[in-house]
């Protein structure tokens, strides 16, 4: 499995060795030990699974503390643009984003730590998409950024007009507008 780096240095990208012949393919998508080598020991408690069609946006999402998650995340069928938004207060890279391509045919999966807002955009006509959390969802503690503040500047790679919000994502408040994410040590 290789490990990339992103433009953020706590965001990281694992790609996959595959093995295909004529029957079909097979690969590992999560080593723990690769992992731990490369994110830090990190002890998931959730899988979550969701399945969109076109032109859905799904976030930009976080929780607050005490219930902060980082999320490992891939794409089973489909594709997406997938975006980490860094949220940590304090941080030298607070309010930048890394954006990736994730699919079923390049098989990246993307650490997404605690103290980013998450959020993808499904580019195929369907998406199965799939993550890992490394706390609790805590209802109470959910928040979030609007998809589209022009602070961010994100190109979610679709037409504003075909974009499919949910009205929790529509009222979200403005990156200015949070507090951001100060993380326990």
């Amino acid at each position: 499995m290789q490990v990339i780096q992103t433009s953020i240095p706590e965001v990281l990208l694992f790609e996959p060795k595959v093995f295909g012949d004529d029957r079909g393919w097979f690969f590992e998508s999560f080593r723990q030990d690769i992992f731990e080598k490369h994110a830090g020991c990190h002890r998931f408690v959730q899988d979550n699974e969701s399945f969109s069609r076109y032109g859905v946006v799904r976030g930009l999402h976080y929780q607050k503390p005490p219930h902060v998650q980082g999320k490992l995340v891939r794409v089973i069928r489909g594709e997406v643009l997938d975006v980490a938004v860094d949220i940590r207060k304090g941080s030298p890279t607070f309010g930048q984003y890394v954006a990736q391509l994730l699919s079923d045919k390049n098989r990246l999966v993307m650490w997404i730590p605690r103290g980013f807002a998450h959020g993808f955009a499904v580019l195929s006509e369907t998406v199965l998409f799939s993550y890992k959390c490394d706390a609790y969802y805590a209802p109470l503690h959910d928040a979030g950024i609007l998809w589209n503040d022009p602070a961010l500047g994100i190109d979610w790679q679709l037409p504003e007009a075909e974009v499919s919000l949910s009205d929790k994502d529509l009222r979200q408040p403005m990156l200015r507008e949070i507090e951001g994410v100060v993380l326990e040590s």
